[in-house]
């Protein structure tokens, strides 16, 4: 029987490799020593896809592998967070979010990464895809009722797509109903500030942190 660390080795290691085979081991290993699902993902799954995140920055991955590495991941969640009933994901909600990567903005591998590790902490996220129109992110997040609209920008060039969705719900005077919370590579702090949202996020395990304490507030 492997480690628990042998084990988050693994699952960062299937990805890297586009190792299905391997992925499926280590997604039923992490299942039998009981790894809390955030920290196989976390540590594991979601380390391999920064990886080749990073590669296809650095132009050494490209789109196939990508989706290769995508659909692994994908696989190995399902066989880790398989023991979690919808009813019990549901029932168990800390929040709704609404996620998507902004208008203009294609790239979708961190959101993707955000979204599963909400997902897998108790939120009940709806993901609307890359290149959300700004309208449509509004009109989906009063559908839906959500408590956060989270959003990604990659490109120093789509980071207004955030300041326009925050400047639209105050046209609609509705900015009080929901939180903001963005990030992506180029994000920072001070932007998000600057343009009047909630809250900002470096990384997929932070988003997680921001959005519980956003969830907290709303409910005080």
């Amino acid at each position: 029987m492997s480690s628990r660390d042998e084990v988050l080795a693994k699952l960062k290691e299937c990805i890297e490799e586009l190792d299905e085979d391997l992925a499926e081991e280590a997604a039923k290993e992490a299942v039998d020593l009981a790894i809390d699902p955030i920290t196989a993902i976390s540590e594991g799954l979601g380390a391999g896809m920064q990886t080749q995140s990073d590669l296809f920055d650095e132009g050494e991955a490209f789109v196939p592998q990508l989706v290769v590495a995508a659909e692994i991941f994908e696989k190995a969640i399902g066989i880790i967070t398989a023991d979690l009933s919808e009813g019990a994901k549901q029932s168990s909600s800390l929040g709704k979010i609404l996620i998507c990567t902004v208008e203009s903005d294609i790239h979708d591998i961190g959101k993707n990464i955000v979204k599963t590790m909400l997902s897998a902490s108790g939120f009940e996220v709806h993901d609307i895809g890359r290149d959300a129109a700004t309208t449509e992110v509004v009109a989906k997040a009063k559908e839906l009722g959500v408590d956060i609209i989270a959003g990604a920008a990659l490109m120093t060039t789509t980071m207004p797509a955030q300041r326009d969705i925050v400047n639209l719900l105050k046209e609609e005077g509705i900015r009080d109903q929901f939180k903001c919370m963005f990030g992506g590579a180029p994000v920072s702090e001070e932007w998000v500030r600057s343009i009047g949202a909630d809250a900002y996020a470096e990384n997929a395990a932070e988003a997680v942190d921001k959005a519980k304490e956003l969830i907290a507030a709303i409910r005080a």
